[in-house]
């Protein structure tokens, strides 16, 4: 079961990839883009790594719905559904994608990878939480916190009426 979970989803996240690129709105993109990194997220819990998985799924659908507030609010078009297209000068960004990703794998190939020493830790989350943030956990709270009051303050700044210029309903 976990076998066909894990294709079905890598299959989806990198259909939906490709369709970041093949739709013709912003918001279509956004979705695809969306629907991409959930299924990165879900691959990432069938590896057991809860933490990354977790994070991965909030941060990613924080992410888009605040690049959707802001494409309403921001662009010309409204609700970016009218056609665009998302690549510019196709040939070149071909040719480059593909000798990037040739150097990319090449490299991958043929670095001579040292063998691995010790044993992975028992808890591999706590491990890597400490690994990044150390110390430094309180800051990062703090951040997060100032990043949410930013999105608010720009929501709210971006109306022109506020909460008592409705008109009165009777």
């Amino acid at each position: 079961m976990q076998v066909a979970a894990f294709w079905a989803l890598a299959v989806t996240a990198v259909a939906s990839g490709v369709a970041v690129f093949r739709v013709d709105s912003m918001a279509r993109a956004t979705f695809a883009l969306l629907a991409s990194f959930l299924c990165v997220g879900g691959l990432l819990l069938l590896l057991d790594l809860h933490y990354l998985g977790a994070l991965v799924v909030l941060m990613m659908i924080m992410e888009m719905l605040v690049m959707a507030v802001f494409m309403v609010m921001y662009m010309m078009n409204p609700a970016g559904l009218m056609p665009m297209t998302m690549i510019h000068n196709g040939r070149w960004a071909l040719g480059i994608s593909v000798a990037v990703f040739a150097a990319l794998a090449a490299g991958i190939v043929l670095t001579p990878w040292p063998p691995r020493r010790g044993a992975p830790p028992d808890d591999p989350t706590y491990a890597l939480g400490e690994a990044i943030m150390g110390p430094k956990m309180l800051v990062m709270m703090g951040i997060g916190l100032a990043i949410l009051a930013t999105m608010i303050g720009s929501v709210v700044l971006s109306t022109d009426r506020g909460r008592y210029d409705r008109e009165d309903p009777r």
